[in-house]
């Protein structure tokens, strides 16, 4: 039993069990009243059943109409459309009972009757035109005026939707919020843009049955009389007969109908806010005593001029003055809100412009400056005058939009999610130039053509393109700078081209790529052991934080991350520390440990299509100089391999490496570097320097892929140290 049933039951109260019981049922109960309508169009109701459901229809749209005044935003009342159409079905099965009721018998019941009986008394024709009056108003006026409002409303939505989207994305991107408030922000976004367009569409249904109203009653009221005529009655007698039912039937149709156009009204032309629309106008309205004053002086003295009702001039500005002394002193609608206690802390209270203190506004802006210096961005990126219109544009090809694409990309291939990339303006670079910042620290920097694009020679061009020599950022690869119109014979000379957006953003993916290892925090790993804990909570119970604290881990990931080994796999990660950190704490063996767990991943992420692993080899007595030297090879088996090993021999191996790669990744292939298990870190860290992109992996990560092929062996045949 819950704490609330417990409360309820030590209370002497029955449990809610009533009320859930409504909702788990609320497709039976609605689906049954949807049918129940539809039968009232087609069978013929008692006199006491169409009493009991026409007093049902008046408590529903009063109910309606108080409801959507004490709302406080038109999307919470998002059913409402629905609530429109269910109400209008209703009104129209109540109509054909009532009309079937009174053209066949000549009598609608009690409820028909009383209202009949009480509207024309002794005049027919007063309650006529009272009953006339009323389908004016609601046709004309508030059935016309709030569909003109949903309609402009649904317009101005829609037409404002991509703008909340793309400031939503920035803010994100900014990093001014986080991704669950993002996605929050985006569907109280949609929610309002369906809600505004269904009421669109609901508004006809409010004035398609005022229309009907006004025909059935005219129906009634002609073919009624006729038929009393035929069954005896005289004309006068027929008349007066089906005039009051017609009438009474009118207004029993046409009251809960004026409730609800006028509920929709409500709904349609309110605002959003904290407080119900009750208390708003009365905030709104009463906040300005001075106001309130002067009108009440005014009525005060229209009292005495002759011939005027001296009673009601002066009941009136009495009451005015006591609002006045309620309201004295307030200064606006939130002072009278906060007096009153009905005031909600939604952050805190700025002051009007005329009360800010100068000196006290400068404080604050100085504090506010001196705390914006203490902060530090994880990832920025600073950017000339010259870029500012590349950050966001129409179309959804910025810069943000590309981040956000790159963030995603990134969590996907390499399993990090990045902290949100930080766009700002630099007066301190040039115009086209812009600086990538990660830790408050500058890891690149680059200048771009705003406008132009970036023509590179992919080795097949066959002509010289007319532009601006440059170096391609990311790559370093020779470039041309462009017009956009000589960029179509650029294409036809064989030359890649690319918008100067997406070369800022291949330098920015570039850059983080190669420096993930020094964006990962300590709060990104316990993130992810979070993540973890909720598929495989055993692992992350053995290892976390009692075997390996969370400083030892992102050390770990770290390694993994800096070449380039995804970590995506988290379970498998933890599962072979778990096997490692009993008989090690070196931070490098558990990352060499790690990697040949992940041996399958990292295979997959360098093989080509045909699964083939393409590599470039060490000569076997160059592994075993290399073991010796480190320490990791056992005692020499000759003299060669226990040979020292100098700068030149080292520089010379690795020049002979590089040469070797390049030959083997003609015609585009990926090639890897495949060394022995125990020299697999010190060449990966010696090449790394010289060869950044150039995958290291030992035979023991290699065992899972499918084939390997060897393009090339790297021999030493002299010795230069």
């Amino acid at each position: 039993m819950s704490e609330l049933a417990e409360n309820a039951a030590a209370s002497g109260e029955a449990p809610t069990s009533f009320g859930a019981g409504i909702l788990k049922r609320a497709d039976l109960l609605v689906g049954g009243g949807v049918l129940a309508l539809m039968m009232t169009l087609v069978m013929p109701l008692p006199p006491w059943v169409l009493d009991s459901l026409l007093t049902f229809n008046i408590a529903f749209s009063l109910l309606m109409l108080l409801v959507t005044i004490n709302v406080r935003d038109a999307a919470e009342l998002s059913a409402f459309p629905t609530i429109l159409l269910f109400g209008t079905l209703m009104r129209l099965g109540l109509n054909v009972a009532s009309t079937r009721l009174i053209l066949s018998g000549g009598d609608a019941g009690s409820v028909i009757s009383a209202f009949g009986a009480y509207v024309v008394r002794d005049n027919i024709v007063v309650g006529l035109i009272v009953f006339l009056i009323l389908v004016i108003i609601q046709f004309v006026v508030i059935t016309k005026g709030a569909g003109r409002i949903s309609e402009v409303s649904a317009r101005f939505v829609l037409d404002a939707m991509p703008g909340k989207q793309m400031a939503i994305d920035a803010d994100l991107n900014a990093g001014l919020i986080g991704a669950d408030e993002a996605r929050a922000r985006r569907q109280a976004i949609a929610g309002e843009a369906e809600f505004y367009g269904a009421m669109d569409g609901a508004s006809k249904f409010v004035r398609g049955d005022a229309v009907a109203g006004l025909i059935i009653t005219s129906l009634n009221l002609v073919v009624g009389i006729a038929v009393g005529a035929a069954g005896g009655l005289d004309f006068g007698e027929a008349a007066e007969r089906y005039s009051r039912l017609t009438i009474g039937d009118g207004l029993v149709s046409q009251i809960p109908a004026l409730f609800v156009s006028t509920a929709a009204a409500v709904l349609s032309t309110r605002a959003s806010g904290r407080q119900s629309l009750s208390q708003n106008l009365i905030a709104q309205i009463g906040g300005r005593p001075r106001a309130t004053a002067t009108v009440a002086v005014m009525i005060f003295a229209l009292a005495w001029v002759p011939g005027m009702p001296r009673l009601p001039f002066m009941l009136l500005a009495s009451l005015m003055l006591i609002g006045w002394q309620f309201t004295r002193g307030a200064d606006g609608p939130r002072a009278l809100l906060e007096r009153a206690g009905v005031l909600e802390d939604d952050g805190p209270a700025s002051k009007p412009a005329d009360e800010v203190d100068p000196d006290d506004a400068a404080k604050q802006a100085e504090e506010q400056e001196i705390l914006e210096l203490l902060s530090v961005d994880r990832i920025s990126l600073e950017i000339g005058y010259r870029l500012i219109p590349l950050v966001q544009d129409k179309q959804g090809t910025g810069i943000l939009d590309h981040v956000a694409n790159l963030r995603k990309r990134i969590a996907g291939t390499q399993g990090l999610v990045l902290p949100p990339v930080r766009v700002k303006d630099n007066v301190r670079l040039e115009p086209g130039a812009y600086r990538i910042v990660i830790g408050g620290d500058e890891v690149a920097r680059g200048v771009i053509e705003a406008g132009s694009y970036l023509a590179m020679d992919g080795g097949q061009t066959t002509g010289k393109v007319k532009g601006k020599e440059t170096i391609d950022p990311a790559f370093g690869l020779p470039a041309w700078w462009v017009s956009a119109s000589d960029r179509d014979e650029a294409e036809i000379l064989g030359y890649t081209v690319i918008d100067s957006t997406s070369v800022l953003v291949t330098h920015l993916s570039e850059v983080l790529r190669a420096h993930l290892g020094d964006i990962l925090s300590r709060d990104d790993v316990k993130d992810l052991v979070e993540n973890v804990k909720r598929v495989a909570p055993a692992v992350v119970e053995e290892v976390v934080p009692d075997r390996v604290g969370y400083g030892l881990l992102q050390q770990v990931l770290r390694n993994l991350l800096r070449e380039g080994a995804p970590i995506r796999n988290m379970p498998a990660i933890l599962e072979a520390l778990a096997d490692q950190s009993e008989r090690t704490k070196d931070v490098d063996a558990l990352t060499e440990g790690v990697r040949q767990r992940l041996g399958r991943s990292l295979c997959e992420q360098h093989a080509d299509a045909d699964g083939i692993l393409h590599a470039v080899t060490l000569d076997p007595d160059v592994e075993a100089r290399i073991a010796h030297a480190v320490g990791s090879g056992g005692p020499a088996e000759n003299e060669a391999q226990s040979a020292p090993i100098g700068p030149a021999w080292l520089r010379e191996l690795v020049e002979r490496v590089e040469g070797s790669m390049s030959e083997a990744s003609r015609g585009g292939r990926e090639v890897v570097l495949l060394v022995r298990s125990n020299v697999r870190r010190f060449v990966s860290e010696l090449v790394r320097a010289s060869l950044p992109k150039v995958a290291v992996l030992s035979y023991g990560e290699v065992t899972a892929a499918g084939s390997i092929e060897t393009q090339k062996i790297v021999r030493m045949d002299d010795d230069p140290s």
